[in-house]
């Protein structure tokens, strides 16, 4: 018995090891290769599958907001917060697309994930879906740098794994777009089946596309999924749920972050100089052990410790 213990802790050491290589790795910009990839994203599965639609997260904890696939803004984000696990983040979605450095970002936090499980929680945002992220970047990104499908397929499966949405001492609750017609209780997201593709309608899409606007009730989306929701309605969801507050990301914010209906709703945008053209600055949301809430706002990283994407031809086609 002891020898096979010995045997299993010798396993786990090496995993460790390796897989603070790749952290290493990636943490310089440099993507792992497609075996690393699918045998993180195997991990990754085992981790996720055991989390809840609703999963709890105990402050003291940083909560980001959209990253979409810019690198070298996420290093700025750790230096400004903090290291993982030193500190203990919650990511509210979007991880990819738009920006340069969809792969780097999205594995770098998976493999954070599996190395540091209770320091880092990962939320699904509406970007994380295979439709979307074969229209804005993602899936052509893992073409130019793998050559094969195969690791945007890895990724977009481990997709349909991530939790939903998250609560932090039963007060906060955390979701990348907001709230839903279809919902009035966290027990009827917990009873939600989320391991599918982000539908078109209902439930699931609705937490990761609304957005909350000045106006009393519900209201129809400009971006054709979601809803618009208003006061009343943020009023009725935190008092039938004991809810303090809804922190949630989704939204462009010039000044990184925006406080709405009394505080009931904040908005946190994590992606400094959106698309590298937008000139916002962006936020992180800190949370102490008693809730208490202050925000650290950050620029984009400067021009000479960036890398130059590179300009690898795309892979060519056969019919």
């Amino acid at each position: 018995m002891a020898a096979s213990t010995k045997e299993a802790e010798s396993k786990s050491s090496s995993n460790d090891n390796d897989l603070d290589k790749q952290i290493e790795q990636l943490q310089k910009c440099n993507y792992i290769n497609e075996g690393q990839v699918k045998n993180l994203c195997q991990n990754a599965m085992e981790i996720l599958m055991e989390e809840s639609n609703v999963q709890r997260v105990d402050p003291p904890v940083i909560i980001c907001g959209d990253i979409h696939g810019q690198f070298y803004d996420l290093m700025e984000l750790f230096k400004v917060g903090g290291q993982i696990p030193d500190q203990n983040y919650l990511f509210m979605g979007d991880f990819v697309d738009r920006g340069y450095y969809s792969v780097e970002t999205f594995l770098l936090l998976l493999a954070l994930k599996v190395r540091y499980p209770d320091r880092i929680t990962l939320i699904r945002g509406n970007h994380e879906s295979r439709q979307i992220t074969q229209v804005y970047g993602f899936y052509e990104e893992c073409m130019r740098k793998y050559g094969s499908v195969n690791v945007w397929r890895y990724c977009t499966d481990i997709f349909d794994y991530l939790s939903l949405s998250a609560i932090i001492n039963d007060r906060i609750f955390c979701v990348h777009g907001g709230l839903s017609p279809s919902i009035n209780t966290l027990d009827q997201i917990r009873l939600i089946d989320r391991k599918q593709e982000v539908p078109h309608d209902g439930a699931m899409c609705d937490l990761m596309w609304s957005d909350p606007e000045d106006i009393e009730a519900w209201g129809i989306s400009p971006r054709g999924a979601g809803y618009l929701f208003g006061k009343s309605v943020v009023a009725q969801f935190c008092q039938t749920n004991k809810l303090e507050k809804i922190c949630r990301a989704h939204q462009l914010v010039m000044e990184g972050y925006k406080h709405m209906f009394d505080d009931t709703v904040v908005t946190v945008w994590s992606a400094p100089n959106y698309c590298y053209r937008c000139g916002n600055v962006a936020a992180i949301m800190e949370l102490d052990k008693d809730l208490n809430s202050s925000f650290k706002i950050f620029n984009a990283a400067p021009d000479e410790v960036r890398g130059v994407p590179e300009k690898k031809p795309p892979p060519e086609y056969f019919l």
